[in-house]
This record gives structure tokens, C-alpha cells and sequence, in this order.
């Protein structure tokens, strides 16, 4: 397992100019993406990797530490450093499902159950600022990773700019970034509900299992809402982190 990592790590060090750790981290993900690095298999301790790459043991627990954040890897008291078995999904990063999945080395599939053009609803004016008779794309997709399905999201998104519903195949985030429009900062809400019988279904549940809500409202570099999501994701699949700093006192 060292000696793919440490391959990565040199390869990479052929083609660019970056600081160690960074290419440590980015060999480490690759390796996870590839599939090299499996869920739930441990990594190399850091002495290990210092020592087969000729690093600082700073440098690797940097490295690694970047890797915890993003949620790739889980360290656990006493046992190691381990590939993360749960989407472990960062709410200070703004990102999409597809983008999340394939971070993980999993292989995002969509299912659509509506993609249609309609007059934005009150709610959804509110949520994007906008006029009443307004027109708006409205997208309800079934996200999967391979096989299983993990969330249920309803998106709306101004007509303005998704003129055609069916130019979003499998991510959203991927056409808002061919448009120009991908968002810059979001706002977002989670909290817990149960699954009514539809929503299982769908999910592959049993009705009343916890899930976890996330409404997410995405706004434009210039102030401009750019999508308005509402999403139920498996709760035996998603841990949600923030990190939190401390405000120092006056």
C-alpha cells in the first residue's frame, strides 16, 4: 500500500513544482479514487510514509490532516488512519453530489423524476428572489452511487439560467460550470425527519427511518441566487462536519 502511494508521490513530483505535502495529499486521494486505497482499509502509519518517501513526519501528518478535513480519511484513537467507509461530507466547502462521490473513488449515477419549466411558487421566489410569474427549471433527481441510492433532491433553478432542463445529465454544478454560473457561497439548513412511504421507497427504507433534510439556497459571485435545493439524505450513509473556530475576545 506504501509503494503505491510512494509511486503517486513521485510521479507527481516529475510535473510539478508543488510544496510535499500537497503532493502527498493528492497522492493519497488518487490512490483512493482509483480504488488502490479501498474503504476501510488502514493507511501506512506516518512514520511509515516518512520514512519511504524521505519526508518530515510534519509534512505527512499535514497531509493527512487535509485529508480528515475533506473527509477521505477518519483517524481513530489509538488504531490509525483508515479510508473513510461513510460519505463523510464537509458543510464549509461547496460542493455537489457527483463531485463528492467521485472524491471518494464512487461512481455517481442520477435518476430523473421531473425535469420541467413552470412559474416559481411563493416558497421558491423567496428562496431565489424572485418575481411572481417568474419561470423556473425545477429538476427532482434519485442520487446514486453505483447502485445504491442515497439522496433524493428538488431543485429549482431561475429559467434565465437553465433554459433547457434536459442540459443537466448527470450534475448540476457540471453545466453551471460550462454556463459560467457555478456558485460561489451557499447558505444551507440540516436538520432530522422520517421518511413517509414515498421517500423510503425510493431510498430502499423502512418508512419513519431518520434522514437527514439539507436545504440549500447557492448564490453567484455578484449576489445573484443560482439554486435553491432541497434534499433528504440516508443517514446509515452521510456524517455532515463544520469546522468551528473560536472568536477571540475584545
Amino acid at each position: 500500500m506504501s509503494a503505491v502511494i510512494a509511486k503517486e508521490y513521485r510521479r507527481l513530483g516529475q510535473h510539478a513544482s508543488t510544496h510535499a505535502y500537497a503532493r502527498l495529499r493528492r497522492s493519497i486521494q488518487q490512490a483512493i479514487e482509483t480504488g488502490a486505497l479501498e474503504a476501510g482499509q488502514n493507511l501506512p502509519s506516518e512514520r511509515e510514509l516518512a520514512n519511504d518517501l524521505a519526508l518530515s513526519r510534519v509534512t505527512v501528518r499535514k497531509a493527512i490532516a487535509g485529508l480528515v478535513e475533506d473527509g477521505m480519511l477518519v483517524q481513530r484513537h489509538g488504531a490509525g488512519t483508515y479510508v473513510a467507509e461513510r460519505i463523510v461530507k464537509s458543510f464549509s466547502k461547496l460542493t455537489g453530489f457527483t463531485d463528492d462521490l467521485r472524491a471518494r473513488g464512487l461512481k455517481p449515477r442520477v435518476e430523473f423524476l421531473e425535469r420541467s419549466i413552470g412559474v416559481v411558487t411563493p416558497e421558491e421566489a423567496l428562496a431565489l428572489s424572485l418575481s411572481p410569474g417568474t419561470r423556473v427549471v425545477r429538476l427532482r433527481r434519485l442520487r446514486f452511487a453505483a447502485d445504491k441510492p442515497l439522496a433524493l433532491e428538488n431543485t429549482v433553478v431561475p429559467h434565465s439560467i437553465l433554459k433547457d432542463p434536459k442540459s443537466v445529465k448527470l450534475s448540476l454544478y457540471e453545466f453551471l460550470d460550462r454556463a459560467g454560473c457555478r456558485p460561489t457561497r451557499a447558505l444551507q439548513r440540516l436538520r432530522a425527519v422520517a421518511l413517509d412511504a414515498a421517500q423510503a421507497r425510493l431510498l430502499a427504507l423502512p418508512v419513519g427511518i431518520p434522514a437527514l433534510s439539507i436545504e440549500r439556497r447557492a448564490f453567484l459571485e455578484d449576489g445573484r441566487a443560482v439554486e435553491f435545493t432541497q434534499s433528504l439524505y440516508r443517514g446509515d450513509a452521510y456524517d455532515f462536519v463544520a469546522e468551528l473556530t473560536s472568536e477571540s475576545s475584545a
